[in-house]
């Protein structure tokens, strides 16, 4: 019997060409896009699940207000893993990590300059489960002066030889590390990527007692199935007990007077598990995802796999006609339902079967090019992963079920006697209003989807475009960033004046704080001169006599620093949200600041410019309070230029960077590239979105495609009676496509509200944003109707221009 079924299977999809094709590339489209996407979401939901204690991982995190100004740091002070470790039992490990810096590492007559350093404490390897590959985890940290590093790093250093016991010097510290453990390379799915990990034992700073600098990247290991908010219940008790006193020394206040004025401090747990997709906090070790992202894709491949089941029982139900009769001779020699039923569903795993494979080969071919657009390194290797071949059996075996469910059960249930009456009575059962009303609530879902995701894609993109036209404050284009002008050393006046001889070169300033892109970020804690006890939060910019002409900001009130004025040291240029969270706005010259730092000295600087609110940080952000100060800093240089020569000033720089012997060679960015990479997440969801939105309208067009064509071959005879009787090609392609359009305009008055509701609540995560306008909407619908019109026009004028005399010969 069931090569019978086979057989009848096999027979009736070649019969049916056109519709088993659009089936199944339909099928094929849907089921490679939601494998797609759910490698990516699987990839997102894994970070950091490697570690075999990762649910029992927690990271202290700092969170404080001071007049309403934030505090959200994913590093903590010091002393905080030795306290809590000390003072709470069920502490079971504590440990630190601190960034290294980009350290020069010497071995031999090799340097290289390293970015991924990291100093760890000796048990940090025994509370991360890191794939060691020689040496000894539990011990290799222990002593000061060691470092762990990773294959690559080895192989770099000491080629094919044996890595343990070799000396590597650490150039700035003139420090040797004797090298007593080498890791592969860590997981893609980790919340931070270093390739050395040097002893916290040998670090001066890890000793520090101190409560009031921070830093430090603290994760405890607490007993399994603890719940770490009985633990982060008590860490107000070990706040004013520690960093108590220590504020009361710095700013002349108890911690119970400092939160009495509406401020607050505090220590909080964060999951390890839990990091990479919900923690917004500053200072990261590593660019992290957003869950809200992974809901929306996970949504998108869900509403894409139904879209493509709509498509296929549309199609299986609309071309019921074809079978009706074959149900009823088959019915009327015996078989059961229960037998056509597992005839239906054969022929539906098989049309799945084949669109699997065609959709697993699909995956394989754009993945590639999918990896290099959302930054992932995405594999679908089916003996790698040994769920992964059941897993997608199981898939397909829920889609064709899915997808042949109801057009087994439709077709199943054709009375032997109506349909094998002809005419009418079988009509009923493929143009009838239970069957069209089912097949057009199914149209319009899969066009609501459609056209939701494109309300969305443009404005993603709007918002994209508003961020890159904004006007930030500062010129960001056309500057030049030099990273490494600190290893100029005493030759940075001498290279600057160099620049500066050039006409393509504006201006230059030598200053690490950059208003995008990485950069020096220094808190501030300041309060006006009239009122000790009125703490203002600030941030502390160190810059030079030229930062402010050279980046094109505007002073609205006062002047910059300058030569001319000696006292400049002790001055300060605000920016004006500061200005006017001190009560002063543009009167604020002449006034005083003091800041107090953390041993209690205090230094008082006057108020000699405002300058006009800049962004200096993301647009998910508002501009916050600002200080600028005269300081000496000759870490990054940033050089204005205006030229079209880009090209040949960047080598005449270099050649003159190379005429100085520096150690490092010549390096730079630009700062408008700089600003891009800020939003580069955003810009990749933007992509990824309209990509699926793309394969989605596709996908539900090759359904309406398929009806459109049904639509004509039932209607074949009226056409040819129209034709006869003397209506127009338009006409009668208007007839043909009316009903499709009222269903795709009723897609978009459902769209509509769900679209903006969605959007909206996007937007919320920008503090400037676009507002979301009417002709967004009208945009997506113009483009859905007229998508729906030219795929149903197709077969509407291929029907309408038939010669009359062939579809009225039979009768």
């Amino acid at each position: 019997m069931l090569q019978n079924y086979f057989k009848i299977a096999w027979r009736n999809l070649a019969r049916n060409k056109a519709f088993s094709a659009i089936n199944i590339v339909g099928l094929a489209m849907g089921l490679a896009t939601c494998l797609l996407i759910s490698l990516f979401v699987l990839d997102e939901l894994s970070y950091d699940r490697f570690n075999e204690k990762a649910d029992r991982i927690v990271r202290v995190i700092f969170r404080g207000s001071i007049q309403g100004e934030k505090m959200n740091e994913a590093h903590v002070m010091p002393p905080t893993a030795q306290t809590l470790k000390a003072d709470y039992p069920e502490v079971q490990e504590a440990t630190r990590l601190r960034r290294g810096g980009m350290p020069f590492i010497v071995y031999g007559d090799k340097t290289f300059r390293e970015s991924e350093v990291a100093f760890a404490d000796s048990n940090f390897f025994q509370v991360f489960t890191l794939p060691f590959v020689k040496g000894d985890p539990k011990t290799a940290l222990i002593q000061p002066n060691t470092v762990v590093v990773t294959q690559e790093v080895a192989h770099k250093y000491f080629g094919n030889g044996d890595p343990i016991g070799k000396v590597l010097t650490v150039k700035s510290l003139n420090t040797p590390y004797t090298v007593t453990g080498v890791i592969d390379k860590l997981p893609v799915n980790s919340h931070f990527h270093f390739d050395m990990f040097a002893s916290m034992a040998g670090f001066p700073d890890a000793k520090q007692p101190s409560w009031m600098t921070s830093e430090f990247f603290t994760y405890l290991v607490l007993p399994k199935g603890y719940d770490y908010k009985q633990l982060e219940a008590k860490l107000p008790q070990v706040v004013e007990k520690y960093m108590g006193p220590q504020l009361q020394k710095a700013f002349g206040m108890s911690f119970a007077q400092f939160r009495k004025k509406g401020n607050d401090l505090g220590l909080f747990l964060q999951p390890l598990t839990t990091i990479h997709l919900h923690s917004e906090l500053s200072g990261e070790l590593d660019a992290n995802g957003d869950i809200r992202y992974v809901y929306i894709f996970g949504a998108v491949a869900l509403f894409i796999l139904l879209i493509a089941c709509i498509n296929f029982m549309n199609l299986s139900t609309a071309g019921a006609s074809k079978r009706g009769r074959e149900v009823g001779i088959r019915k009327v020699m015996g078989s059961m339902k229960l037998e056509l039923v597992g005839q239906f569903l054969l022929e539906s795993s098989i049309l799945t079967a084949v669109a699997l494979l065609l959709g697993v080969g699909l995956v394989y071919l754009v993945l590639p090019a999918f990896n290099e657009l959302a930054g992932k390194t995405l594999s679908l290797h089916l003996l790698a992963n040994p769920w992964l071949l059941p897993g997608l059996l199981l898939f397909g075996l829920f889609v064709s079920v899915l997808a042949g469910s109801y057009p087994a059960f439709f077709l199943s249930s054709f009375k032997p006697v109506s349909v094998l009456k002809g005419g009418n009575s079988l009509d009923r059962f493929t143009s009838g209003k239970k069957s069209f009303g089912l097949r057009s609530g199914l149209i319009v879902f899969q066009f609501f989807i459609s056209i939701t995701l494109t309300v969305g894609t443009i404005i993603v993109y709007q918002q994209l475009a508003y961020i890159q036209n904004k006007k930030l404050g500062y010129n960001k284009d056309q500057v030049i960033v030099l990273p490494e002008a600190w290893m100029l050393g005493d030759k940075n006046e001498v290279f600057r004046n160099q620049l500066l001889q050039d006409p393509r070169v504006v201006n230059v300033s030598t200053s690490g704080y950059l208003p995008a892109g990485p950069s020096y970020n220094n808190n501030f804690t300041v309060y006006p001169e009239s009122n000790e006890t009125e703490l203002i939060k600030t941030l502390r910019y160190d810059v030079d006599y030229n930062y402010i002409s050279t980046l094109g900001m505007q002073l609205v009130a006062g002047r910059n620093f300058s030569k001319d004025y000696g006292t400049d040291s002790s001055g300060a240029i605000l920016n004006e949200t500061t200005a006017k969270v001190l009560g002063w706005g543009n009167k604020a010259l002449g006034h005083t600041i003091t800041n107090s730092d953390n041993q209690g000295k205090k230094t008082q600087l006057r108020v000699i410019g405002i300058v006009k609110d800049f962004h200096f940080k993301s647009m998910h952000e508002r501009i916050s309070p600002l200080v600028m100060v005269l300081n000496k800093n000759a870490g990054t240089m940033i050089v204005k230029a205006k030229t079209k020569d880009i090209t040949g000033l960047l080598a005449v720089m270099k050649k003159n960077w190379d005429g100085f012997k520096v150690e490092g060679p010549f390096t730079y960015s630009f700062l408008d590239e700089r600003f891009n990479d800020t939003y580069r997440a955003e810009k990749k969801i933007g992509e990824i979105l309209g990509l699926f939105a793309g394969l989605t309208i596709f996908v539900a067009c090759l359904g309406l495609f398929g009806l459109a064509t049904f639509t004509a071959e039932q209607r074949t005879k009226e056409i040819g009676v129209r034709k006869v009787l003397g209506a127009s090609v338009t006409s009668i392609v208007a007839l043909l496509s009316k009903d499709f359009l009222k269903l795709v305009a009723l897609a978009i008055v459902i769209a509509v509200p769900v679209a903006w509701y969605t959007m909206n609540n996007w937007l919320q995560g920008f503090a400037y944003k676009i507002d979301i306008s009417w002709w967004m909407f009208a945009l997506a619908g113009v483009l859905a109707i007229a998508i729906a019109l030219l795929t149903v026009s197709f077969q509407s004028v291929k029907a309408a221009l038939m010669n009359p005399v062939t579809s009225l010969r039979s009768e």
